[in-house]
């Protein structure tokens, strides 16, 4: 609510702080764009009359930083011009003329905010209808695919590839990224079909590698939630479990997930090994560790990147390390992108190392299997590791 009239100011807030709604107050412009810049507003009661500018400069600015805004304007005027004004150029949802009472401010502010509720409702029902097209695209037609990051072994020197990971590559020209695709599925609750179809990906991916090539494959924290539906969604893999590693990432909390502890028992009988990923960077901080107790435990980039640069992150890296040792578990660097941090990371006891150094993901699996040297070569100027690292599928 914005009035340079503190006794008009007081009361409409009164009013309608009785009727349920949170006001804010303020006697001029600036202190209006204060309060909208601080946080949302959604809506706006604005005084045409105001010493400095007029209600309507205010709204057009309000407009510009919360588009969905309510805007009512009040005013004392009777000027034809200054109605035109207000809806022409305004974009003014409602004109309430002074003096108005209680009932009537309250009435106007409801019938407003039920208006802009059903254009909403509009807006979000066409652009529902549109999303769960394009899911369906995705999963009826060919436009997901898997690129596989090589993970080497430095231990003797010359990196020797030990296994890959498995990133989602969709094709679909709206849904082009694993974010897009996991942000539409969990709207329309389709997050277990879109695992699945990932699944059954890496299982036709597993058929053309080496009998010996071992797989990190992500698993959405959902499908830990349906245990029943991930024990049939593993089966066809049989005898080829013993060559895959599901990821389970740090950054979802299992304590959040119904059912887990069966998924994760499901997961070992069947074979699968159980990999931890992106630890450093999530909510569950290392009690996750205890909880599955992984075969390998992947460390997110941001303790790699520019360890060699950092004592802490290098101690904690050890620590790590000296975990991992302890409780027969593979602790796997992701992201190294530079001979300076696969340096540290090997006076660190770190062995297991992923990212840009050693190749890009690449979705011809024939090329991928090829031997692999350390190409010394930092990513492209300009390229994100976010974007195509391992940790982003």
């Amino acid at each position: 609510m914005v009035d340079d009239d503190g006794l008009v100011l007081t009361s409409v807030a009164k009013v309608l702080s009785r009727a349920g709604y949170d006001v804010l107050t303020a006697a001029d412009g600036e202190s209006a764009l204060r309060h909208a810049e601080s946080g949302p507003i959604d809506g706006a009661i604005v005084d045409y009359t105001l010493s400095r500018e007029t209600g309507l400069g205010i709204l057009q600015r309000l407009l510009e930083i919360h588009p969905m805004c309510v805007r009512i304007l009040i005013t004392g005027r009777t000027d034809t011009y200054v109605y035109e004004e207000a809806i022409n150029e305004g974009e003014v949802d409602r004109i309430l003329r002074k003096p108005f009472a209680p009932q009537e401010l309250l009435q106007q502010v409801d019938e407003a905010f039920q208006r802009r509720e059903r254009s909403d409702q509009r807006v979000s029902g066409a652009r529902s209808e549109e999303e769960r097209n394009h899911l369906a695209e995705v999963l009826r037609r060919d436009q997901l695919g898997l690129a596989l990051q090589r993970i080497v072994d430095v231990s003797k020197g010359e990196p020797r590839s030990v296994a890959w990971e498995a990133l989602l590559r969709p094709r679909h020209h709206r849904l082009d990224s694993p974010s897009k695709l996991f942000d539409l599925a969990e709207r329309h609750h389709r997050v277990l079909e879109v695992g699945s179809h990932v699944l059954g990906l890496a299982l036709a991916t597993l058929a053309k590698m080496s009998d010996r090539a071992l797989l990190f494959v992500n698993l959405h924290p959902h499908q830990l939630g349906h245990p029943d539906r991930l024990a049939r969604d593993l089966e066809p893999f049989g005898k080829r479990a013993r060559r895959v590693a599901l990821e389970l990432t740090e950054r979802s909390r299992l304590q959040d997930i119904d059912r887990w502890e069966e998924s994760v028992r499901i997961i070992q009988e069947r074979g699968f090994s159980l990999a931890v990923d992106d630890l450093g960077a999530g909510y569950s901080s290392l009690s996750i560790l205890a909880d599955i107790q992984p075969q390998y435990i992947k460390l997110d980039m941001s303790l790699v990147r520019r360890v060699q640069e950092n004592p802490g992150k290098q101690r904690l890296v050890s620590l790590m390390r000296q975990f991992g040792d302890a409780t027969d578990a593979t602790v796997i660097a992701e992201g190294v992108e530079s001979a300076e941090e696969s340096r540290a990371l090997v006076d660190c006891g770190i062995r297991w190392m992923q990212g840009y150094l050693y190749g890009h993901p690449d979705e011809d699996v024939t090329r991928t299997a090829a031997p692999v040297r350390a190409s010394g070569r930092r990513r492209p100027r300009g390229a994100s590791a976010r974007t195509t690292s391992t940790s982003e599928a």
